[in-house]
């Protein structure tokens, strides 16, 4: 009798903490996405140190060939060392979210479409090759420079999860089933900081929403960079929000696969 006592204490202890656990999850109305793009190596590692110290996953969108040593540097703000696929699978192993973001820093509105199917087919075959158990059909593709095309969007909807490109809107809707296409904002080329914290102030205001956000570097690493005492500031605050979750863009839709 004391036997079966206690399992039924421990099971009305289960089911209440699910019950608290599902009341928690559904009360969550706004998702906050800092998308990490470029794959800075020294600052890829301290993001993803100051994200594990909130128990958080970092979205980490790289460049497949990166962090080879033919790779032609397309901007200024990108003439720092990239991670490598070890880094990458490390960070995976370790929680973090890692996606495609192009097979070079190419944009690829502004070039033929056969020529754009084509890098956006050969970053995605670079991946399967390099990063574990990476599929594309769970893949988010970042367009790079978040410029795409009605005809690549068109393309890539069934090659993909989905894909993020350039706002507007600036503000996506909670993710739903069938959702492919994610649109971000961000800032620079200076300091993204004062900006960052409008826009989540913005979010926070509506009665729900997505905001992802796109990063790069921190300590002045990349286009628009943070203060990582600025992050981990940042996350130390979300983190209290009860309406807010932090989530990479993978894991906010990974309840709703299309």
């Amino acid at each position: 009798m004391i036997r079966i006592m206690g399992i039924s204490a421990a099971t009305l202890t289960f089911h209440g903490l699910f019950n608290n656990l599902k009341a928690n999850e559904s009360s969550k109305r706004h998702i906050i996405t800092l998308a990490w793009d470029d794959g800075f190596k020294k600052s890829s590692i301290l993001t993803a140190e100051i994200f594990e110290k909130y128990n958080l996953s970092a979205c980490i969108n790289v460049i497949a060939t990166g962090h080879l040593s033919d790779f032609k540097i397309p901007d200024k703000y990108q003439v720092t060392e990239k991670g490598d696929f070890g880094l990458w699978n490390e960070l995976k192993a370790r929680g973090h979210e890692i996606m495609p973001h192009g097979y070079k820093h190419a944009n690829l509105k502004n070039m033929p479409l056969k020529d754009a199917q084509d890098l956006i087919q050969a970053c995605l075959d670079y991946f399967a090759k390099n990063l574990n158990d990476f599929k594309p059909e769970r893949a988010i593709f970042s367009f790079p420079y978040n410029d795409s095309s009605p005809e690549l969007e068109d393309w890539i909807s069934d090659k993909v999860m989905a894909f993020r490109t350039g706002a507007p809107p600036v503000i996506n809707p909670m993710p739903y089933k069938g959702q492919f296409r994610l649109t971000c904002v961000g800032g620079g080329p200076d300091s993204i900081e004062e900006d960052l914290e409008q826009k989540i102030k913005a979010l926070l205001e509506l009665p729900s929403g997505w905001l992802i956000y796109n990063t790069h570097g921190l300590n002045g690493e990349g286009y628009g960079p943070m203060r990582s005492e600025f992050l981990d500031r940042l996350l130390n605050r979300l983190v209290s929000i009860d309406s807010a979750s932090i989530l990479p863009m993978g894991k906010a839709l990974a309840g709703v696969i299309k």
